[in-house]
């Protein structure tokens, strides 16, 4: 048995160290703290550690441990960064594990710093020397944001693993499809003036109904032309999510700005919803040249198709009881299929408590998880 520490500490260390990211400067953080945490954890474990640094970052890293040697075997992965938070809508220290009712509470508990807790418990019960193919563990940065780490992380193929498991929170039920995100930002600048005599300037406002109109239209056509029956939502989807224009009711408004998020489901790529919107506000904009913007708010991220009859799909669907489903959210799965691995995503949990005041792990869980991860790994390591 490894002398590790215990599973309650190894969580409650992880929610005290602080890892948000933002987009904003003012609130990013550095993740590499939760790093240096895993590196001693795992290193102490008998894995083999390695750091690496994220480019274009505000400081962050990718962490990769393997032990056992050659070649196919599992990866287990997961995101070290959180969500801001609202500290007032908590009922407790975000940064302080707090058990109650059953329930592990704190900011990252289940999405997801918590798996990796997880995984090394777990790994303490598994006879390291019987491994006939190497277990890696990858720790990534910026999921919640650029999703940068894991990007970069496939970009460089330093692993190829047969298996992967991404351990995000699905009650774990493993999820062999998923949808992407988009999002997009367009301004419409026109000519302010007095509302006195409109005609003397542009109504960004005016112009910004008829770009809604064709991107209606746009919705329309996602929702009529690309279906996807596995989806609860089996179309495209497109959120008007922001929308500001205008100083003063007797102001001809200067500017207008929409805000619109996309998801698309596996047969429709990031590059072709883009093109879509130009496409459908071409006529808008041609009417009014130079008068309108499109560009967007943060990195797209892809779309995740598996298969629910390849060989992986099935033996976990056995393994945690549970069938294998998609969902309409995105994860880092596209970019670590990227390794040329069957991936899942699983994890304990439920994707209702992430990015949530009060935040929680069913206790649950605990032993359901570290069991679970000690059968993948014996399928698809020792057996």
């Amino acid at each position: 048995m490894l002398t590790l520490p215990d599973i309650k500490t190894t969580f409650s260390q992880l929610i005290a160290t602080p890892s948000i990211s933002a987009l904003e400067a003012e609130f990013d953080m550095s993740n590499k703290k939760v790093i240096d945490l895993l590196s001693n954890w795992f290193s102490d474990a008998g894995f083999k550690c390695q750091t690496q640094a994220v480019t274009d970052s505000r400081d962050k890293h990718n962490f990769l441990a393997q032990i056992g040697q050659g070649t196919g075997g599992l990866l287990l992965a997961g995101h070290t960064d959180t969500v801001p938070f609202d500290e007032g809508r908590w009922s407790q220290d975000p940064f302080t594990l707090t058990e109650k009712n059953d329930r592990w509470y704190g900011l990252g508990t289940c999405d997801m710093k918590g798996f990796f807790a997880l995984v090394l418990e777990a790994i303490k019960e598994v006879p390291l020397d019987k491994l006939k193919r190497p277990i890696y563990i990858l720790a990534s940065a910026d999921e919640e944001t650029t999703m940068n780490g894991a990007k970069a992380f496939a970009k460089a193929k330093s692993i190829a693993p047969d298996y992967a498991i991404i351990g995000e929170p699905t009650s774990l039920k493993p999820v062999y499809m998923h949808k992407g995100h988009l999002t997009q930002g367009i301004r419409v600048t026109g000519r302010s003036g007095h509302s006195s005599d409109p005609s003397k300037g542009l109504n960004a406002i005016e112009v910004m109904h008829l770009v809604i109109s064709q991107l209606l239209k746009l919705k329309q056509f996602l929702s009529e032309n690309y279906h996807e029956s596995a989806f609860s939502v089996p179309h495209p989807t497109m959120n008007f999510g922001h929308v500001h224009g205008g100083d003063a009711a007797n102001r001809i408004c200067g500017c207008c700005d929409l805000h619109i998020d996309l998801r698309p489901t596996p047969c429709v790529s990031i590059e072709e919803l883009e093109q879509l919107v130009i496409q459908y506000l071409a006529p808008v904009c041609n009417q009014y040249p130079g008068a309108i913007e499109i560009a967007p708010l943060y990195p797209a991220s892809e779309s995740f198709a598996g298969k629910l009859d390849d060989p992986w799909t099935q033996i976990v669907a056995k393994l945690s009881n549970n069938q294998a489903e998609v969902v309409n959210y995105a994860t880092e799965a596209p970019y670590i299929k990227q390794l040329g691995c069957q991936t899942l995503v699983l994890g304990p949990g439920s994707i209702d408590q992430a990015h949530q005041p009060d935040e929680y792990l069913d206790v649950d869980y605990i032993s359901r998880t570290k069991e679970l991860i000690k059968n993948l790994i014996y399928h698809a390591c020792i057996k």
